[in-house]
């Protein structure tokens, strides 16, 4: 069981609802098979608000497509097994994900499922710092991308760049 707690900064708007943002963060958990209670919080910002947290985050003074924050990993020995789990929180900035699907040939929308994954994962402890962990996050995003049912048409299911 999945809570999200939503957040969105001014005029920022997703390119796909709410409902399907929820979907999508119960499939990747779905993919790792946990099944204990998670909270994670998402936040829909403008790319000043994405630069800002940028800067505070990663010492990178410029707006990016999605920064994750961790908090509590649900596969923690620590936690009862009954104990919910508190992901973290991500973040993403719509109108630079629209800038860069034109970059890599997705929709705006396909490109803001994949960052969405993409945070998730990251929320879920995977990461791309090395080659090893670029191609076991690359294969996780594109496992999971096929599993998204959506209305899309031209669904993106290939994830192939590296961060």
């Amino acid at each position: 069981m999945l809570t999200v707690d939503w957040h969105f900064d001014g005029d920022a708007e997703a390119p796909i609802s709410q409902v399907e943002m929820t979907s999508i963060l119960e499939t990747v958990l779905a993919s790792d098979d946990v099944t204990r209670r998670c909270f994670v919080s998402v936040s829909i910002v403008s790319d000043e608000a994405m630069r800002s947290a940028n800067a505070t985050w990663r010492g990178i003074d410029a707006p990016t497509d999605v920064i994750s924050i961790e908090c509590e990993s649900p596969f923690d020995l620590g936690l009862a097994k009954d104990e919910p789990c508190e992901l973290g929180d991500i973040l993403l900035a719509p109108a630079y994900i629209e800038r860069q699907s034109a970059d890599f040939g997705t929709t705006p929308a396909d490109e803001f499922r994949i960052m969405l994954v993409h945070g998730m994962l990251h929320l879920m402890g995977y990461d791309h710092l090395d080659e090893l962990g670029a191609i076991e996050m690359e294969l996780l995003e594109n496992a999971i991308l096929s599993r998204i049912e959506t209305d899309a048409d031209d669904l993106v299911v290939e994830f192939t760049r590296h961060d």
